[in-house]
């Protein structure tokens, strides 16, 4: 007795996946934003760094979701190909960033140091802007911490955008 796939399931999953991806993506960069204006999480330089993948990959998706149908086939694959690549980058920033949480390795200076030893009462005269230091963790959840969180969303939106190139790679072949 064979099983068959629940309804939603059966047929095309590239136009599925991919809409679940810029779901995903879209949810995730609001809980980012919310977490900060309602929440009170102050992001730190690696935080407002994770985000460009969605300032930069849910533009690139939506666009791939508008065109569907009129997108050479060429055209898709490369559009998916760079929206999955920034969104990889988002992946290595979050497990960077939880990296640094954790102290597994040094984060940048600008966050997680003063970067100089040499420090005069002379250049505390100006106006002093508060750094976020990237090296503590203002939020867990689960003992896993938001820029943990990032980095598995990330490859989870890595992960669909491959299930939707390899989806199209087989219909395409069975053709």
């Amino acid at each position: 007795m064979t099983r068959s796939l629940p309804r939603f399931l059966q047929g095309a999953l590239d136009k599925k996946a991919t809409l679940l991806a810029f779901v995903l993506g879209l949810a995730t960069i609001a809980a980012a934003w919310g977490s900060q204006l309602i929440g009170g999480l102050v992001p730190c330089e690696l935080c407002l760094e994770q985000r460009l993948s969605y300032y930069w990959g849910l533009p690139v998706l939506a666009a791939i979701l508008v065109l569907w149908n009129r997108l050479p086939l060429a055209v898709w694959y490369i559009a998916m190909a760079v929206a999955a690549a920034i969104f990889a980058w988002g992946t290595y920033m979050g497990a960077y960033h939880a990296g640094v949480e954790w102290g597994f390795w040094p984060g940048p200076t600008a966050c997680t140091g003063l970067g100089s030893t040499d420090l005069s009462f002379g250049d505390l005269s100006g106006e002093i802007e508060a750094v976020i230091p990237c090296d503590k963790v203002q939020f867990r959840f689960l003992g896993i911490s938001l820029a943990g969180y990032n980095a598995l969303i990330s490859l989870a939106i890595v992960g669909l955008l491959l299930i939707a190139i390899f989806d199209q790679v087989r219909r395409y072949r069975k053709a």
